[in-house]
């Protein structure tokens, strides 16, 4: 560990020196110039336990030197001393401000000097210990956070997949969906996370057609208005799969499979919301959920054009659609195109 020292007078270093020479595992670098010592502060702080530095010296006070290296990164709790002959309480509170740790007056006593130093560089060591303590135990909670996302993010896409197998004719709709709706919420200006968990939780928006017969789901031709209704409950029946979660993705999840059929107009289902009522992951899938299933071959028609699904948002905006949310798309698109 470093201690540096700063005096105009290379004596009074000298004694310094002395002083601190017994204290073990040190290495004294001394200046007699603020600069010199500003500039060897900047190269190596973490390396640095303690700094003494003289008050009155010519060009860069003792107060400017604390004040420039109490601004360099990695130096704000290094212990600094002050040693001067001036013992004005004015002078004393204007180094405390600035940054200063301890006063010694000169002339100096050699045996203070050391029991000082060796007590400051103790709770240095201690102060430094703790950080990197804490430093660890932050990377050991973000490596567990990370293993626990990862398994959640792992089941949630099995989950999705498992209610997708079901409908075969759909492919890769759920991760086409997830990207769509991240884009979207990209360029609504949200923030980066909830875009992520939002595109996780969107591939869930369809769990609730594990319950829907196969006879229903897989019918080719029209529905009958039972059979529609047989569909409609996928919405009610995914909320009731997912709510009561204590994952933040969970919780996303079911609000998008309660929402994403619900109209701004308030024709949707299966509660009738209108406009804002609707919360904004489910005007997001919503688009995201028609634009794929428009430009995809199901068994009751064939793939529409990416230009023909476009006009029918834009046609559909401010009824079926969030108006902003359809602006959006068509302003960064499905992406993979």
């Amino acid at each position: 560990m470093k201690i540096v020292l700063l005096d105009d007078d290379e004596i009074n270093n000298l004694l310094l020196t002395e002083a601190l020479r017994e204290i073990e595992g040190v290495e004294i670098r001394a200046f007699t110039s603020p600069a010199e010592a500003a500039s060897f502060v900047e190269t190596c702080p973490s390396e640095i336990g303690l700094a003494f530095t003289d008050y009155d010296m010519p060009g860069m006070t003792g107060l400017d030197f604390v004040r420039r290296v109490r601004a360099m990164a990695g130096f704000q709790h290094v212990p600094i001393v002050m040693v001067t002959s001036v013992d004005q309480r004015d002078v004393r509170r204007e180094a405390f401000e600035a940054g200063a740790t301890e006063f010694l007056r000169k002339p100096i006593d050699a045996l203070e000097v050391r029991a000082r130093a060796t007590n400051l560089l103790a709770l240095n060591a201690a102060r430094r210990e703790q950080e990197d303590r804490a430093t660890w135990l932050a990377r050991e909670v973000a490596k567990a956070v990370a293993v626990i996302e990862t398994r959640e993010r792992e089941i949630v896409v099995r989950l999705a997949r498992a209610a997708e197998h079901r409908d075969t004719d759909t492919g890769d709709h759920v991760s086409r969906v997830s990207g769509i709706a991240r884009r979207i919420a990209e360029a609504l200006g949200q923030p980066p996370g909830w875009c992520s968990r939002l595109a996780l939780a969107s591939t869930m928006h369809d769990i609730g057609k594990i319950a829907v017969p196969d006879a229903v789901l897989l019918k080719p031709g029209e529905l009958t208005p039972n059979e529609r209704e047989v569909i409609t409950r996928h919405a009610e029946d995914g909320y009731r799969i997912l709510e009561g979660s204590s994952s933040d993705v969970i919780q996303l999840a079911a609000e998008v499979a309660l929402t994403h059929h619900e109209r701004w107009d308030g024709d949707g289902y299966p509660r009738g919301l209108a406009g804002e009522a609707i919360p904004l992951s489910g005007r997001i899938v919503a688009v995201a959920d028609v634009y794929d299933a428009l430009v995809s071959d199901r068994p009751y028609k064939t793939a529409w054009t990416p230009e023909e699904a476009r006009t029918y948002l834009r046609e559909k905006a401010g009824s079926q659609f969030d108006p902003t949310c359809v602006e959006a798309f068509l302003r960064v698109g499905p992406g993979g195109e």
